[in-house]
């Protein structure tokens, strides 16, 4: 049974990427697709927003000198590519999904609405929001911190490729201690890598719990949604 009735799942864009670390590579979309279905046979409505860095890192721009806001929209188009993607995968599962973005691409995807957004997930449909929050300056992290609070998601997901929070990255110092639970400040003030301070802080105001856990680790978003120990949890 799910302790959740909403999630936003938060993915990276490496979660489509095939063994080069870069692109999109269509089994591994059918993978997620499938850790996806998995959850909805919980019954739990699911908002998914999806990175980019599979595709285009802004920071490799702004290291040639190209403008910030540019070098963003770039981004932000490159996580559109991901969830038709995705998209993709998971309608061939036999799930029905629908993109929204917040650029509008009327030809290929939904613009966001809330309201619309919102009516899907309780048609029982994966939502799957793309372009991050149509603004330059703005991480998907952030983004995913902003859809979860408008859809009134009870969690947000970040499913990463190690199993927690630590005290330092664990592939520097494998002594790094792993976080069960941390309050929203105490994530803050460990600057925790994996999630972005703005996101992590619009969740303290809203007092919405984020689960920072392994994608790839067997039964790891059932047992989250389920409400078992799992990853780190930071909340209040």
């Amino acid at each position: 049974m799910a302790k959740y009735r909403r999630i936003l799942l938060k993915l990276g864009g490496e979660a489509l990427a095939g063994p080069a670390g870069y692109g999109i590579n269509p089994d591994r979309a059918e993978e997620v697709a499938a850790k996806v279905v998995t959850v909805r046979d919980y019954e739990v409505e699911v908002a998914i927003v999806l990175g980019a860095g599979n595709i285009w890192r802004g920071r490799d721009g702004l290291e040639h000198g190209m403008d910030h806001a540019t070098a963003d929209h770039m981004g932000m188009l490159a996580t559109v590519m991901n969830a038709l993607a995705l998209a993709d995968a998971l309608s061939r599962l036999g799930v029905e999904t629908r993109v929204q973005t917040a650029i509008e691409m009327r030809a290929i995807a939904e613009p966001y609405i809330r309201l619309r957004a919102i009516r899907h997930l309780e048609k029982g449909r994966v939502l799957i929001l793309g372009a991050g929050t149509g603004n330059p300056y703005f991480t998907t992290d952030t983004a995913a911190a902003l859809r979860a609070m408008e859809i009134d998601a009870d969690l947000l997901i970040k499913a990463t490729k190690v199993d927690g929070v630590y005290s330092e990255d664990p592939h520097q110092n494998p002594d790094a201690t792993r976080f069960e639970c941390l309050t929203y400040l105490e994530a803050l003030n460990l600057r925790v890598g994996v999630m972005d301070a703005t996101a992590i802080s619009l969740c303290m105001d809203n007092d919405l719990p984020i689960i920072i856990l392994d994608l790839w680790q067997p039964d790891s978003l059932e047992r989250a949604v389920r409400g078992e120990k799992v990853g780190t949890i930071i909340a209040r």
